[in-house]
């Protein structure tokens, strides 16, 4: 009995130690692996965010990135509710996320340059860095580009749906009751910003959803990369 208690004590020992030596820290790793293995992740987050929001709903039916009038006219919206304007509204609304959703696509060509381009300092700071540290990267080097390319694709779904003037058109009504202020942003601006902001809050999602379970990433060298973090 008592040998046997001693074998098992000895064979558990001999467990532990092996599963510390497979146990991978990430000055283990190379700079190759772990550079590929975060671009391999922030590809997929990229491509899954894209692909959620560039579709009908993507935007709309989403709390976490649904875009609703801004600042005065937001509250404006909520009271002209009461004044029988819901449904006046809601098309609103609905207008800036459609807008919103057939832009988005176009982000995808340039995020995935942005993460080939990126540099074995760029990987060290994010693998070291937060837990938002790539969705920041690719929000550094790739907004602007992302944003030139949005704004016409906005402007001209805005244009096909007449949103300037529905827009427009509920400012100087809520002005008109008092409850706004007929003097608004932009409005192919403004949707072009949330949609921007929305982006990058659905990869910076993924990129938390992988730091916390590596097993989700696409590739074996992301799954060992983030398993080391």
């Amino acid at each position: 009995m008592l040998r046997s208690s001693l074998r098992f004590t000895t064979l558990c020992a001999g467990l532990l130690l092996s599963a510390s030596a497979l146990a991978l820290s990430l000055s283990d790793l190379t700079q190759k692996d772990a550079t590929g293995g975060l671009k391999d992740a922030l590809t997929q987050g990229a491509q899954i965010a894209v692909k959620q929001l560039g579709t009908a709903g993507g935007f709309s039916n989403n709390p976490d990135v649904r875009i609703e009038l801004p600042g005065n006219l937001g509250k404006a919206a909520k009271a002209m509710k009461m004044f029988g304007k819901g449904e006046q509204v809601e098309a609103l609304e609905a207008s800036m996320n459609k807008a919103a959703e057939a832009a988005v696509p176009q982000a995808q060509a340039i995020l995935v340059d942005a993460v080939k381009n990126m540099s074995v300092a760029d990987a060290k700071g994010i693998l070291g860095g937060g837990d938002d540290s790539a969705t920041q990267y690719l929000n550094k080097s790739s907004r602007e580009q992302i944003r030139a390319k949005f704004l016409p694709i906005v402007k001209q779904a805005t244009d096909k749906i007449g949103l300037v003037q529905q827009y427009n058109s509920f400012a100087g009504q809520a002005a008109g009751l008092g409850i706004g202020n007929a003097k608004t942003a932009n409005v192919e601006n403004y949707v072009t910003e949330q949609a921007l902001d929305g982006l990058f809050k659905m990869i910076a999602q993924q990129e938390s959803s992988i730091r916390e379970n590596p097993a989700a990433a696409a590739t074996s060298l992301a799954k060992k990369v983030f398993g080391a973090l």
